[in-house]
Order: C-alpha cells, then structure tokens, then sequence
C-alpha cells in the first residue's frame, strides 16, 4: 500500500462575519456598551447581543493524498481552495475534522508568505530553510540554485519589504521548490509572475513531482492543471463535489461554470472579493455585429461585448478576459489602457460596450471574465459571466479551418511560394 501524505476528515472552517460591529475593544467602547446592555434590562430593549452571521469555508471535506502525487485543487472563487492549503499547511487551525500531513511542507499561498519584510532576501532564504527544519549546510548547498532560479542576484541583500509582489513571488517560489520540499502546496500566487517565469515555476513544479514529491496546485488555468496533474478536486461552497481523474474533474467544473453563466448573474456568490458592489454586473453577451446574434460569433466579422450593469458610477472602467475552454486566457480588453477613439457617453446608461473590428478566434467555445471599476475601486468581479461559440470564417480573405486548427487565433498573413 503507498505511503498517505495527506489525510483530511471531515474537515471544517468557520468564520465569524460581522465581527466588527463589537469595535476595537476600548474602555470608552466596553462603558457604553455596559450603560446599554443595563438600560436594556430596564426598557426590555437593545439589551441583546448582535447576531453573528457563521461563514463555513470548508464543510466535511475527506480525502487522502499519496506519496509522490500532483493533484490540481479547482473551483470558483470562494469555494474553498485558499482556506483548504492554509488548513493544511498549518496557517489556520480546522474548526471541525481533521487533516494529517506527514513529511516537510514547502508552500507558496500568498505573496510574502513565510518572509520577514526587515530582513533581506538572503536572510529570508535561510530563514525559511530553518521553518522547513532543514541545517544551515543543506540551506547553502542548494542556496546558489535558489538565486539564480530566483534571478535577484543583485537585489539579495535589500530587505523584502522593499521588493515587488513579482520578485517576492520568484524569491518565495524558489525557496519553496528547492529546499526540498516532501509536499508542495502551490496557490494561485504564481500568476503575479510574469510569463516567462511562470513557465520556469511549472517545469520546476513537474520536476518535484517527477521526483517523489507530493504537489497540491491552485489555478484557474485548467490547461496548466491538466499538463501538471493526473487527479482533480473540485470544490464548491466549501465542499467537495468530485475527486477524480483531472480531465472528468475539469469536464464537471466547466458544466458548472456553464450553469452559472446561464442564471441570473445578480444571484451569483462567487464575485471578486474587493467588491464594493455599488454597481453589479447584471449581464454579459457577445453579439456578431453584423448577425445581430447574441452568443454566436463568426470568425473574422465585427464583433461587440455589452456588459449590462446595476448603476453607472463615475470614472467607470471596465476589464474583460476573454479565454479558451480549458481556461486559458488568450487576450485581455482593458479601457484603463486608453485610445482617443474610445468614446465616453452620458447617453449610454447602466451599460459598457467593447466593439472589435474582427474576431480573429479559431472555431471553438470560449468564456469572458469580467472586473468592473468604478469610484476607483473594484465595484464587481465575475469569473464566466459568459460563454460564446465562434463559428468558421474569413480572416483578411483566407477561409478559417473548419476543425483540426491548433491554438487559439488566426493572424492575417500572406505566403510566398514557389511556382
């Protein structure tokens, strides 16, 4: 029988919501209360104490890991994801249930995570190696590799705090990955790298995995989860909902974004957790512009985007992600980024539109992600508020394959061919 790294039992984390109405806890704070709750014995009113709402972000989650496993942990935001390595890694302790981790854990949740900001990068790496229970021999042994996987040679002896959430996610990941880890729990973090890292971190990633390691990775970027994974759980509200081969598990998570896209966006809980939420995403289409036809895109034609929201705000922006079926962004349409042909409209209403000249998408379904900004904040955040199919069409003159095209896009090009 192979080795368990991981066991959780019905394993539960709550939190106390509304916490704050109770304030910071001063004298002047605690004498009022106390008048308060006494006139309230008198009157029979206000005496009470406010009620509490109890958010559960895990419920009864069970499932065993195996020595030398990569298993991609998915869901939508709020499902639990975060809350279930932090559990594991021993950052938050389990509200009910239980989880046993046998063997070193190198783990990489947020940015910074395990770093001493007054002390400097090199500091910080033997810092970490001693949390990981590693001796200062083994910490120099591997700290050459360390650097330069990190590439901050030159910035290793200037205090974190004065790092960039990038280098601290290059330092934080090639501490992680190299000081031996037995178990390596991996969040969404990595996407705060650019691409070129991002591509080094998942090779390392394999890496681990290939030599025994056991590897719990976070990501909304299915196709890097399939490539790295063999096993998928899916998460949601807390729960899990599948533990199976990673390509059923992703199968299972897409017909879920499929649904919700198809509800009633208001309805939905899984928005951008810096919402403010003055203004909501009401709804998100893709229209063929010169069809008319909503969800449904030729390839090659015009194309427009509307997001239909509850109230328009000042200095209004909008961000949309349009990505693959495995979710894998392929472009990002920002207004922040500016050209003196985008048009601001009084006349417009509770209502954003992104028009493009050509959709140049292979035949296939895709999804959009949106932000919404307004106030200079972060009003609203859905992750597949929709999906659309596009269709075979003509790009600059020249048909698109029907099937069996690789990649995402069609660029306008010409050949020159012998005669």
């Amino acid at each position: 029988m192979a080795d368990i790294a991981i066991q959780a039992n019905e394993l539960g984390k709550s939190y106390k919501l509304g916490l704050a109405a109770h304030g910071y806890g001063t004298l002047r704070e605690s004498l009022v209360n106390g008048v308060r709750g006494a006139v309230g014995k008198v009157t029979g009113r206000g005496g009470g104490r406010p009620e509490i709402d109890t958010l559960w972000a895990l419920k009864n989650v069970s499932f065993e890991v195996e020595q030398g496993e990569a298993v991609g942990l998915i869901g939508h935001n709020g499902a639990g994801k975060s809350t279930l390595l932090k559990v594991l890694s021993r950052i938050v302790e389990p509200s009910t249930g239980w989880a046993d981790v046998t063997g070193r854990v190198g783990s990489l949740l947020e940015v910074g995570t395990g770093f001493h900001p007054e002390l400097t990068g090199r500091e910080n790496i033997f810092l970490n190696g001693a949390i990981l229970g590693m001796r200062r021999e083994e910490i120099r042994r591997r700290f050459d590799e360390i650097v330069a996987f990190a590439d901050l040679e030159r910035f290793l002896d200037t205090p974190v705090k004065r790092y960039s959430s990038g280098m601290s996610v290059r330092l934080a990941f090639a501490v992680a990955a190299h000081l031996e880890p037995e178990i390596l729990l991996v969040d969404e973090v990595l996407a705060v790298g650019d691409a070129s890292f991002q591509r080094k971190s998942l090779a390392k990633m394999s890496e681990v995995a290939k030599a025994g390691s056991t590897v719990i990775f976070v990501s909304h970027n299915l196709a890097t989860i399939q490539a790295l994974c063999r096993r998928g759980i899916l998460l949601e509200s807390g729960g899990l909902v599948v533990d199976a081969p990673v390509e059923e598990t992703i199968n299972q998570y897409l017909r879920g974004l499929e649904r919700a896209a198809a509800d009633d966006l208001l309805a939905r809980d899984d928005r951008d957790g810096r919402a403010w939420e003055e203004s909501r995403v009401k709804r998100l289409a893709v229209y063929d512009s010169i069809s008319g036809q909503a969800d449904v895109v030729v390839g090659g034609r015009p194309a427009k985007i509307v997001v239909e929201v509850t109230a328009a705000l000042p200095m209004m922006e909008c961000r949309l992600t349009i990505l693959n079926s495995l979710g894998h962004p392929i472009t990002t349409l920002d207004s922040e980024l500016s050209s003196a042909a985008d048009v601001r409209d009084g006349d417009l209403g509770p209502r954003i539109e992104c028009e493009l000249e050509s959709m140049p998408l292979i035949p296939g379904r895709y999804r959009v992600d949106v932000l919404l900004m307004g106030r200079q904040e972060v009003q609203d955040g859905l992750q597949a508020a929709a999906f659309f199919d596009v269709e075979p069409g003509v790009i600059d003159g020249r048909p698109m394959s029907a099937i069996g095209a690789d990649g995402d896009i069609v660029l306008p090009h010409t050949w020159h061919l012998p005669g």
